[in-house]
This record gives structure tokens, C-alpha cells and sequence, in this order.
């Protein structure tokens, strides 16, 4: 479907043109973009995706590059266009999935099973659970490298479009497209989940 070039990046001008279409001629400073994202992200999870905000971040992206590409894209309307996009990540999705499934051994399913650590007896325990994660997590930052560290901490600091624009940042700073700083901040999460997990049940 889509013919892209492999070492583009989304910068502030190709970010700004891809909101301006999306608000088709009305301001919404950035609500438009995230009411998209916030359907995508519903979109995937009703289909029981593992990384529903991963996958609206990928089609967003796709759609943003293609329409820089382009110039305009008139024919449909700027929502059926994330959605029409969005098939085609989601089958990409299914067939990476199914690969995984037939190459992996049959343990690894156990991986993508996060055990409820906060199911407790009572209020005591519970903020005992939760003050043991904190450590654990703090611990496991300081694992990481310094760059890993600096990234998922930053990656998931502000809120709306302060988000939106500090991730355009990040992904320069770290010389990333938003789809590669987008997967790198999933595998980071995915680490420190495993180390988090690990963690709580040694101590």
C-alpha cells in the first residue's frame, strides 16, 4: 500500500501539516489529533492487541509521512484515512504475531503474562506492595544505560499535546523516526516490566 522512505523522519513542519489535516481547516490545537489516537488506541485494543498505543503511534506516523510524501490527500476524509491505514498495521501485526508463535519454543507465551502484584488482604498490604514495586522499579532504572534511562523517562512525561511535541523532541534528539522511538521505548518498558517482576518476587 505504502511505497515510504526508510530514513524519513517526522519533524516539527511534517508533525504541524499533518495536524492541519487532520483539523481540515479548524484549530483545535491538537484535540483532533488526540481524539484520532485516543479511537486508534480502541481500535487495536478491541482487538486484543498487546500494544494498542504502539500501534495508533505507528499508523499516525505512517499517515503523517505518506501525506508529506503526497502533499495532500484529498480523496477520503482524514479519519477514514487513519483507519484504512490502521488495517494494514493491524495485519502486519497478526502476521508478526502468528510468526512469533510458530518459531518461539512453548514457554515463551509466558512473557506477555504480567501477574496482578497488587491483589493484597487488605489496605496494609497494598501499600506495602506498591512501595516494594516503586523500589523495585527504581532499581531497575538504574540498570538501564544512561540513553535508555533518559529516553523512557522523558517518553512518557506531560500530557496531551505537550506529550505529542516533547516525543517530536525526543526522537530528534535521539536521531529516531517516531515509529523507531516508539518500538525502542516499547522494548525498554518490556525490560523493565520483566527486571520489575523478577524483582518483587525475590524480594
Amino acid at each position: 500500500m505504502m511505497d515510504l522512505k526508510k530514513d524519513w523522519t517526522l519533524n516539527a513542519e511534517a508533525f504541524h501539516q499533518f495536524l492541519s489535516w487532520l483539523e481540515e481547516g479548524v484549530d483545535s490545537s491538537g484535540e483532533k489529533y488526540l481524539e484520532m489516537r485516543r479511537r486508534l488506541v480502541h481500535y487495536f485494543d478491541r482487538k486484543n492487541c498487546l500494544s494498542p498505543d504502539e500501534l495508533a503511534d505507528e499508523t499516525l506516523n505512517r499517515v503523517a509521512r505518506k501525506l508529506e510524501e503526497k502533499g495532500a490527500i484529498t480523496d477520503v476524509s482524514p479519519a477514514h484515512y487513519c483507519y484504512i491505514v490502521a488495517k494494514f498495521v493491524f495485519l502486519e501485526y497478526t502476521r508478526a504475531a502468528k510468526q512469533a508463535l510458530t518459531t518461539a519454543d512453548g514457554s515463551s507465551s509466558a512473557r506477555h503474562v504480567v501477574p496482578d502484584l497488587a491483589v493484597s488482604s487488605g489496605p496494609d498490604t497494598a501499600v506495602e506492595t506498591q512501595e516494594k514495586l516503586l523500589d523495585c522499579l527504581d532499581k531497575c532504572l538504574k540498570k538501564l544505560e544512561s540513553g535508555d534511562r533518559e529516553l523512557i523517562l522523558e517518553y512518557y512525561q506531560g500530557e496531551q499535546r505537550i506529550k505529542i511535541e516533547r516525543r517530536v523532541q525526543l526522537a530528534a534528539r535521539f536521531g529516531l523516526s517516531m515509529n523507531a522511538l516508539s518500538i525502542r521505548a516499547c522494548r525498554i518498558r518490556n525490560r523493565l516490566e520483566h527486571c520489575v517482576i523478577t524483582c518483587s518476587r525475590e524480594t
